[in-house]
């Protein structure tokens, strides 16, 4: 069962929507910050997919335009030969789905953690990076989030 901290307050949770705004926000910072890692040439539904995170934290677009985006990154990520290029299209799709169920959030860092694994690069700075930014969202959020990640991230990085 979804922590109740994830959950919109529209749909009978403690998600305030700016706080959600924020959540996506640090999201899709948590993507862009390992787009490089794939390159020059980067599939504009990835582009895009940021492009309506960004938006749907504006109020801009719907969640259902948010559900599709996030569809088509992980499009990306499934057709992907290069294992980089899997992980930083996950953690897309994840950054947007944020939209629709705030815990994808955690997905948007963790792939992003993955993606510098599959290059060989240190990581640890990169959760330094992700942690400090998370410092943005309320006290009680961070926690859950920390804590969700620590977790999870035993999982996911030992593939």
């Amino acid at each position: 069962m979804r922590d109740k901290k994830f959950i919109a307050q529209h749909r009978g949770g403690l998600l305030t929507k700016q706080n959600h705004q924020l959540l996506i926000r640090w999201a899709r910072g948590c993507a862009e910050h390992v787009l490089p890692l794939i390159g020059m040439d980067v599939d504009k539904r990835l582009v895009n997919a940021l492009r309506i995170a960004e938006e749907w934290e504006n109020d801009n677009v719907s969640t259902g335009d948010a559900m599709k985006a996030s569809v088509a990154a992980h499009a990306v990520a499934r057709e992907a030969s290069d294992p980089v290029t899997t992980a930083v299209a996950r953690s897309i799709g994840h950054a947007v789905a944020t939209a629709h169920m705030a815990d994808h959030s955690t997905g948007a860092a963790l792939y992003a953690l993955k993606a510098l694994k599959l290059t060989n690069l240190p990581f640890d700075k990169e959760r330094e990076w992700q942690y400090k930014q998370l410092q943005q969202l309320p006290s009680d959020i961070v926690t859950l989030i920390q804590n969700t990640l620590a977790a999870k991230e035993k999982l996911l990085l030992k593939k």
